[in-house]
This record gives structure tokens, C-alpha cells and sequence, in this order.
């Protein structure tokens, strides 16, 4: 039964002409104004016919697919919207819903394909658009929408954000994606521009393209700001931007902060956004003005819309329920389903929230079994009911990370990982299968889904091309950050310092890196797993070299652990060398330390701080057993504290204590959520203020060798200062302070000079060049400097009437192998109680 097209229709799409000769389309291929864009659509429903037909439009972001969605919206068709690069989401959907017509684009012209001249389904009047849940696709599952639903989310939107007829948007989603759509609808509602691209955030062309129409807003899903990160978006000048919205997914509260704090200061507001597609695109809003004092909220209903929240047994919070104009008329599973009127009047959205004491909604978690990633929503069920179509039993588990499933026989997973992947539209690289003897389950016979997430594991390593005939796969960017970081679970999102790396790791994993590499990217510790190993498969030229360049950072390392023990030996005399060291460990802190939201940063410093401390304690209580030259204060390094003064080398390890005090300070200071959350928001200004609260202290009486911390702090703030220095401005700032503060420290002035050298070689030069020879030595100087330093006051005095030569590469080599041994402990550790639990 046919419905005719006068019943309804979308005004957005309908009313285009009303604009006239303002400019509604910006592409690669022309401006379109609004009146030559109604033009296009009349024309195109035109071929669509008088009567209501299903349509199906594989759409990208290009003209031809806007003119086919509006055309079906203005002429009263009922449309499904797909993605256009991904052929299985078509082919099943065409299957699950036999739509009358079909329209694509192909060389620049709109291809119509008649499946039938009437239609083959009964079309309730109010029915407008089908969209997969959430950007999801490969499910039958549709959520149906009505004319209402997306004219009144499209109202709401464009007031919340003041939409103008001024405004011009990025299309940075796609359109199939209800949230790309809502971009596309609130624009074309007020009058405003849409600059129509896929090009992505990481592409030079794309802020070229940016600037040049003047844009002012584009959306972005929490992985854009990854991107954002990558390409180095804080430093861009970008006059024309207004504001900038998020959704799709959670975003941390710490990245929320930073950005809303970058826009504040640039500009431009951004709109952290929630919401479904269930509820056409948008339930809430984040008011700009309160991303910085509460990040982690998802804010007030959008106009028109209110929540309330229900009791859930059993749980601490309640179901967030939302109400309002844009809630879904339900949804349709088949064919049958698209002649149904309003089957839900209000959004159960799944999520467990509360309402904060500023009346402000925070999402808490989740009540169903979904998972959001990349900004598509995986319904964990369906993935189980595809294999059970296929006979094959599965447990799907995940998180917003990643997906993985374990299916019960002899099956191959790399097929079926393929199979799924298409299926739901998810990246092959956010799914794992793993093909198990029988599904986990609990002692009540349900799945054990913990048990089945537990299986992930890195299934994808970065093997070198042919053409790379200098790596191996032993050389792979995941092999070296598993035997660096000994970790097994690396996926190609992670970083080396999201890994947990620290200055302890970080030499051994970028020398390995730039032997793999052929160079060594200045960012590499901040760039992602994947991005780094698709540069390994890059070919690269062989030629011998007679110098090797290695990060400054990591010679000063070594220079200064020889110069240390030379000087203690009397080998020769060059001091200064440890407290170049101080400041090489404030610059690694901030650059390994301060990453990430803050509780996870916290674990990582609490881990980081664990190195530092289990070796320097397991060897001084070897010390204490064997001489009679240290105490139990020496052990617990506390001697700087409660040490006895009778004890004469007392200060043999005050560089440890020291280092560990301040680590511990730190880590306990930013610990505090407002200092956590104004060290991100003010980055360099942070350090120098450390760096004038260590200055207050800083001209104490110091008496050189014992362990007096304060005087010693403002230089390890002076080394994280020297981290966050990004420009010509702010790197002289800091060598102006370092020439201004070192100079009296000491009664030496080669003393100062050596420390005033160091932190101005670590500031200017990136990389210094090593004789090729010494490459190798200086890699391994540099990963053991905490190791030898421990360890040399028991050896040099065994040696050192014999000869300081002799005592000095004794030392070196005795500390590297304490480095050694201490570096494959923990693995065999592990391999023992995985044998362990195995025989149990």
C-alpha cells in the first residue's frame, strides 16, 4: 500500500530555495548556493517519482550524496542512509529490506537504480530516515525516524550552538552517521554553509582547505583529538573558528579541560555533546563555560528535551531516561516494521548517570552490553547472534578499545575476524578472535565474559617489507616496546609513554627504534604504534656512517655517569655531572610522566617511582650485609632524614634519596585534581613556577655531596622547564634563568659551568653526534647510570690502589650488569608463576 508524498515531508530540505543565492555548498568540485542546490534536489525527486517509495542512499561526503538525501527528505521517500565505502553494510541491509530504489554516486553524477516502478511496502506517513544504531552497521537493527524528530533536533542544535546563516562547517563525520547528519541538518536549517569534505584532520590539504573557506566549527569524536594531538593543532593560528563540538564517545575529563582551556584562550568554545541515535543525534550539552570546572559531565538536556533518572536494583545509580521531541517513533528489525507508528515516547538510554549538586548530568556507566568504538556502537549480543547464525557457539567481550571474541572449536580465526569486521563495520585492527576448546563460564553455567576479555593479546605486529632490508621482525615497533616495557597487550593506538615508558626504558627502546627506523622521529614517544610501524615499512638507504646522532638527553646520560664515577675514583676531576643528571630527570618527567587523565597517570608514576626504588634498596641492603659502611636509614633511603651522623659515607647515595623525594613530592602534588588540572592547562608556566619555589631555597647554605633536597629541586624543575619549552621565546626564557640562577651555586665556577652546559645543551640540541664506535657503549652507559651509580662504591675500592683505570671500566661494566640483571627479572619472575599457576 502506497502513502502519497503530500502527507509529510522535511521543511530543512523542502524550504532550500528560501535562502536564494547564499552559499550552501563548498566541495572540491565548486560552490553551490542555495537556490542552484534546490535546483538539483527538485530535480532528483523528480526521478524519484510521485509515489512513496522505500530508498536506499550509499552516501559520502560529496554533493551528489547531499542531493540525495535532501531529495528524498523534500519529496516525502523514506530513506535508508549507509556509508558508501562499505559494500557489506548495503548488500545486507538491501537483503534484510528490499528497498524499492537505490542511489549512489559514480563519477561525479547521482546513479538511481529502480529496483521496482511502485513499492513493495506499506509506509507509515510519519516514517523519514533509518539509521543503523550509533553509526553501527551489518545489523538488521534500524532506528526509525520521523520528520518531526529530525526538524526538531535540528531546531535545538542550531540554538544551543547559535547557528547563523554566517556559519560554515567541516564535514569531518560522515553523513550516514547521525551525528555528521545533525551537522548537516542544523546548518542547512538556519541559512549556514557546509564546506563538504573527507579529508582527514591529519592531512596538511585539510586545514589548507580550512583557512581558505573561512570555516567556523567541525565535529569530532574522541579519536580525533588524537589526531588533533598528532598534527600539532594547539599552535595552529585558525582566526575563522568558532567552536568546536564532541560526542560519539566519552572523552576525558582531563582532555576535555585542555581543550576547552585552549579554546578559552584562542577563542573558540567547544560543545561537549551526548547523545544516540535513537534520539536523532543530540540529548545534552556541555555549556562551554563549565568544561573547565566540571569536565566529566555530560550537562543539560538540549531544548525542547529532560531527563529524569529511574532506581535500578541493585545498583548505586540509576537509568538515565530522556524525553522530547527527537525520541525515535522505535525501531524496525524487518520490512514489516516500516508501516509502525510511534512505538517508544521516551529514550531508556542504557547509561547509569546522577545529577551533580550544579544540576549538571554525569554519565557513571553502562546497564547494557555495549561498547563504543571509534565512535560506532557495538552491541555485544549481536556479535554472538551472527556466529550462532553461521553454528558457531561465541562469547564477544570489550571494551571502547577493542573488541574480542572467543568461539568454541577448531575454527580459523583470522576468517572470522575478517567476516566480523565487515559485518559490523569495525576496523579488522579493534577486533581480536581466539578459537577456544569450550567457552569460559561460571560456576552457574553462564559465560564468563571477564574470562573472555582476558584472552586479548597483540595479534598484529609491524613486520618490515622486503624492500627493508635492514629490519627484521624481531625489529617490529611492537617486539621492541614488549621487550622494553615488557608488556604483551600493544595495540597500534598506544604510545610509548600510554605504554607506561619512562627515562629507564626509553633508551634502550629508541635506540632500537632508530636502528629500525634508519632516524628517529623527535616525537616518536608521543606517536602511535601503528603510525611508527608504517614508517618501518618505508624503505630506507644503507650507508655506513662515521658518527651516530643520539638524543641529547641520553649522552649527557652516559658523559655524566663516567664523569661521576672518574671524579669519585680519582680517575680525574670534573664535577657538576649529577646535577646535570637532576635536571635530565625533571626534563624525562615531564615528558614520560605527566601524560594521560590522572589516576592512570598516578599508577604510572607510582610504577615508574617502583623502578627507581626496588633496585637502589635490594642493592644497599646487599651493601649493608657485606661492609660495615652503611645503615638501615641507608636501605630506606632515608638516610638524608634519620641517618646517624657517626656514619662517615652517609651521602654515598644522596643523588637516590634526593631524586626519590622529589618524584615522591611530585607525584603526590599532582595527585591533587587542581594542581593536576592546572599543570595541564598552563604546561610551561607550571614548571617555572616549581622553578621559582625551589629558587626560594636555592641560596641556602649548601654543603656539596650531603643530601639537602630543597636546594637541589629547582633544578630538576629548571630540566622540566626545558621540556615544555616549544618555541624560540620560551627556550631563551629558560636559558635566560638558567644563566641567572646557576652562577653561585657552587664555589667552582667549572662546577656551574658543566651544570649551565648541560641544561643549555638539553634545551637547544635535539641529538648529538657519537662516533659510530661509541654508539653502542653510550646506549648502554646511559640505560645503566642508576644501576652503576649504585653500584660503584662497592667496587672502585677493591681496585683503585691497582689502578683508577682499571677501577673506572670495573665500575661501569659492574653496574651494567646489575642493569641487566635487574631489566630481565621481572620476565623470568613472571614466567615462574605462570608455570606455577599452570601446574596448580
Amino acid at each position: 500500500m502506497s502513502t502519497q508524498l503530500d502527507l509529510q515531508r522535511l521543511s530543512i530540505a523542502a524550504n532550500l530555495a528560501n535562502y536564494g543565492d547564499r552559499t550552501a555548498v563548498a566541495a572540491s568540485n565548486g560552490v553551490l548556493t542555495y537556490r542552484e542546490l534546490a535546483g538539483r534536489v527538485e530535480e532528483l525527486g523528480r526521478r524519484l517519482g510521485t509515489e512513496r517509495r522505500l530508498v536506499a542512499l550509499t552516501a559520502g561526503n560529496d554533493v551528489d550524496s547531499l542531493v540525495g538525501y535532501l531529495a528524498a527528505m523534500a519529496a516525502g521517500h523514506p530513506l535508508i542512509l549507509l556509508p558508501a565505502d562499505k559494500p557489506a553494510a548495503l548488500e545486507s541491509l538491501v537483503a534484510a529490506y528490499d528497498p524499492d530504489v537505490i542511489l549512489s554516486s559514480a563519477n561525479g553524477r547521482t546513479v538511481l537504480e529502480e529496483r521496482r516502478p511502485g513499492t513493495g511496502h506499506t509506509l507509515h506517513p510519519d516514517l523519514a530516515l533509518l539509521l543503523s544504531t550509533s553509526g553501527s552497521t551489518g545489523s538488521p537493527k534500524l532506528v526509525r525516524l520521523s520528520y518531526e524528530n529530525l526538524q526538531a533536533n535540528a531546531e535545538s542544535i542550531a540554538e544551543y550552538l547559535g547557528i547563523t546563516e554566517y556559519d560554515r562547517a567541516m564535514t569531518t563525520l560522515p553523513m550516514s552517521y547521525c551525528y555528521g547528519l545533525s551537522v548537516i541538518n542544523s546548518h542547512l536549517l538556519r541559512g549556514a554553509s557546509l564546506v563538504l569534505t573527507d579529508l582527514s584532520v591529519v592531512d596538511p590539504c585539510f586545514w589548507d582547505l580550512f583557512r581558505r573557506e573561512g570555516a567556523t566549527s567541525f565535529a569530532a569524536v574522541p579519536y580525533t583529538f588524537e589526531l588533533l594531538e598528532r598534527v600539532g593543532f594547539a599552535a595552529m593560528k585558525l582566526p575563522t573558528l568558532r567552536y568546536v563540538t564532541q560526542a560519539g564517545g566519552r572523552l576525558g575529563p582531563d582532555l576535555v579541560r585542555r581543550y576547552a582551556g585552549l579554546g578559552a584562550r584562542s577563542g573558540w568554545d567547544l560543545f561537549v555533546m551526548y547523545g544516540q541515535t535513537e534520539a536523532t543525534a543530540r540529548m545534552a550539552y556541555l555549556p562551554p563555560r563549565l568544561a573547565g570546572t566540571s569536565p566529566g559531565a555530560i550537562g543539560v538536556p538540549v531544548p525542547g528535551g529532560a531527563f529524569r533518572i529511574d532506581p535500578v536494583a541493585g545498583l548505586e545509580h540509576g537509568e538515565l531516561v530522556y524525553s522530547g521531541p527527537n525520541v525515535m517513533l522505535g525501531y524496525a528489525q524487518t520490512p514489516a516494521d516500516l508501516g509502525l507508528g510511534r512505538t517508544v515516547d521516551e529514550l531508556r538510554t542504557g547509561d547509569l548517570a546522577r545529577k551533580n549538586a550544579d544540576g549538571l548530568y554525569e554519565v557513571v556507566g553502562r546497564r547494557s552490553r555495549f561498547v563504543k568504538i571509534v565512535g560506532l556502537r557495538v552491541d555485544l549480543g549481536q556479535v554472538e547472534r551472527i556466529l550462532a547464525d553461521l553454528g558457531i557457539q561465541a562469547a564477544s567481550a570489550g571494551t571502547d578499545q577493542g573488541l574480542v571474541v572467543a568461539v568454541e572449536g577448531e575454527h580459523d580465526p583470522a576468517l572470522l575476524g575478517k567476516l566480523l569486521a565487515q559485518g559490523i563495520g569495525l576496523p579488522r585492527a579493534a577486533l581480536e578472535v581466539h578459537s577456544v576448546p569450550e567457552l569460559p563460564r561460571l560456576a552457574s553455567g553462564k559465560l564468563d565474559y571477564p574470562a573472555v576479555l582476558a584472552l586479548a593479546k597483540p595479534t598484529r605486529q609491524h613486520a618490515p617489507s622486503s624492500t627493508n632490508s635492514g629490519a627484521t621482525p624481531q625489529d617490529s615497533v611492537v617486539k621492541i616496546f614488549e621487550d622494553t616495557l615488557e608488556l604483551t597487550d600493544i595495540s597500534d593506538g598506544d604510545t610509548f609513554v600510554s605504554l607506561g615508558g619512562d627515562s629507564l626504558s626509553y633508551v634502550a627502546a629508541s635506540v632500537r627504534l632508530e636502528q629500525a627506523l634508519g632516524h628517529l622521529p623527535p616525537d616518536w614517544h608521543i606517536t602511535p604504534v601503528g603510525v611508527l610501524g608504517a614508517r618501518l615499512e618505508q624503505p630506507r638507504p644503507r650507508k655506513r656512517r662515521l658518527f651516530a646522532r643520539l638524543e641529547t638527553s641520553i649522552v649527557l646520560r652516559a658523559v655524566s655517569i663516567f664523569l661521576i664515577v672518574s671524579t669519585h675514583i680519582g680517575f680525574l676531576h670534573w664535577q657538576g655531572a649529577a646535577h646535570v643528571l637532576m635536571a635530565v630527570a625533571g626534563f624525562n618527567f615531564a615528558r614520560f610522566q605527566l601524560s594521560g587523565e590522572r589516576m592512570p597517570r598516578l599508577r604510572k608514576q607510582v610504577a615508574s617511582l617502583a623502578r627507581v626504588i626496588v633496585p637502589s634498596m635490594a642493592f644497599i641492603g646487599f651493601a649493608y650485609l657485606i661492609t660495615d659502611r652503611y645503615s638501615l636509614a641507608n636501605i630506606v633511603l632515608l638516610n638524608a632524614i634519620i641517618g646517624p651522623e657517626e656514619v662517615t659515607t652517609r651521602s654515598h647515595f644522596w643523588f637516590i634519596e634526593v631524586l626519590v623525594y622529589v618524584l615522591v613530592s611530585m607525584t603526590v602534588l599532582l595527585a591533587l585534581p587542581w594542581v593536576s588540572r592546572a599543570e595541564k592547562r598552563f604546561p610551561f608556566l607550571f614548571p617555572l613556577v616549581l622553578l621559582a619555589a625551589g629558587l626560594l631555597t636555592r641560596y641556602e647554605h649548601f654543603e656539596p655531596g650531603i643530601p639537602h633536597t630543597p636546594p637541589i629541586f629547582w633544578l630538576f624543575a629548571l630540566g622540566w622547564a626545558v621540556a615544555r619549552a616549544r618555541h624560540i621565546l620560551q627556550r631563551g626564557a629558560v636559558s635566560v634563568l638558567a644563566a641567572l640562577t646557576i652562577p653561585g651555586f657552587f664555589d667552582n665556577p667549572a662546577r656551574e659551568l658543566t651544570v649551565l652546559a648541560g641544561i643549555l645543551l638539553l634545551l637547544w640540541l635535539p641529538s648529538i653526534p657519537v662516533p659510530a664506535g661509541l654508539r653502542r657503549l653510550t646506549v648502554l652507559l646511559a640505560s645503566a647510570s642508576l644501576h652503576i651509580y649504585l653500584v660503584h662504591w662497592l667496587v672502585y675500592p677493591l681496585l683503585v690502589e691497582l689502578s683508577p683505570a682499571l677501577a673506572v671500566v670495573a665500575s661501569l661494566a659492574a653496574g651494567s650488569a646489575y642493569w641487566a640483571l635487574c631489566s630481565v627479572a621481572p620476565t623470568v619472575i613472571g614466567r615462574a608463576k605462570s608455570r606455577i599457576l599452570s601446574a596448580r
